[in-house]
């Protein structure tokens, strides 16, 4: 008897051939089909096993700085995301900002940490990280005149990252065991910091026009958290959309990418479909390879019909850079604008 193909070759073909169940069929009510949608893919995730351990949005300010070399007003801030798990993030603020503006959350890459996203290099390597792929995204904010916090994602610098890079693996092996997904502990922090946000600190940021922006794996918190949480007015996720057919599920990458059973549901343009008809820029690399451009394309067309059937064609756009796996600040800002003048 010939060897047929090895397990990893067929896992991969099985995941090709798969048609997600809960895929909006272009028949059920858009809105009807999102609530469900996103009940199935909090479960998911397991937010609800999470959510067992949510305590009041308590937070601690650690520092209230002016950076001139910023132009702006940095509050570090410490808030309670669950029973004994604390975040750390840094708030900043233009200089000389006389009225709540829009805020952007950042969420830095698969990297060593939210140092990254305010551009201040820490560790060798950093000032290419941070200013080589736009990745400084908190001091990009301030230049293009709105506030942004850096939030320290779980497994990234002070939560429990090393001066190396992320310390993902065992951590997310140890949330699948208790039912729960590392993205869906990061998606969890996103949506308690803007719980902080909106009872702290409405003095500097604009409830009714937050963002949430970011690259490769925070491109993937991004994308899950604005289907999953309807305050976020405008989502940018970064080199991180692609089905999983053709990056995740193709290739090797970080456990914390990973959630059981989601392809059985949706794809990421599922995801995409439940953002509707808030604002999206999904951004790509042309040369990306480990979220390959038509994998993207694949996934904005599938969102794209939700757009549509809210009539809100105009709200989906997808941003290609002409380069790899980075973020692309000069192509992606312009239309994020024209998002933000919409509000």
């Amino acid at each position: 008897m010939n060897i047929g193909l090895l397990p990893q070759a067929h896992m991969h073909e099985l995941l090709k051939a798969t048609v997600p169940a809960s895929r909006w069929d272009g028949q059920q009510d858009i809105r009807l089909w999102q609530a469900q949608a996103r009940d199935t893919l909090s479960s998911l995730l397991g937010l609800n096993r999470i959510a067992q351990y949510r305590t009041e949005p308590v937070m601690q300010i650690e520092l209230d700085r002016i950076d001139e070399e910023m132009g702006c007003r940095e509050i570090r801030f410490r808030f309670v995301t669950e029973e004994r798990v604390t975040v750390p993030c840094h708030l900043v603020i233009p200089r000389g900002a006389h009225e709540p503006l829009p805020v952007v959350l950042c969420l830095q890459g698969h990297s060593k940490g939210m140092h990254i996203s305010l551009g201040r290099p820490k560790y060798p390597g950093d000032e290419e990280t941070c200013h080589g792929g736009d990745r400084d995204f908190c001091a990009r904010a301030i230049k293009e005149g709105i506030c942004a916090v850096a939030i320290e994602q779980r497994c990234f610098g002070e939560s429990g990252g090393t001066p190396n890079g992320p310390d993902c693996r065992q951590a997310s092996m140890r949330a699948l065991l208790l039912g729960r997904t590392m993205i869906g502990e990061r998606v969890w922090d996103i949506m308690r910091c803007i719980d902080v946000l909106c009872a702290h600190f409405t003095e500097h940021i604009d409830p009714d026009r937050i963002l949430c922006l970011g690259n490769s794996g925070g491109g993937t918190a991004t994308v899950y958290a604005g289907a999953l949480d309807e305050r976020i007015k405008i989502s940018v996720p970064s080199c991180a959309v692609c089905t999983f057919a053709d990056s995740i599920g193709a290739m090797l990458h970080c456990e914390c990418n990973f959630v059981p059973g989601v392809a059985e549901q949706f794809d990421m343009g599922d995801l995409c479909a439940m953002t509707a008809p808030r604002s999206l820029v999904v951004v790509s690399g042309a040369e990306d390879p480990i979220f390959p451009l038509e994998g993207a394309k694949a996934c904005v067309e599938i969102g794209r019909t939700a757009y549509t059937a809210y009539g809100a064609d105009d709200g989906i756009h997808h941003v290609i850079g002409a380069g790899g796996h980075r973020f692309y600040a000069d192509d992606s800002w312009p239309t994020i604008h024209a998002e933000l003048a919409k509000l």
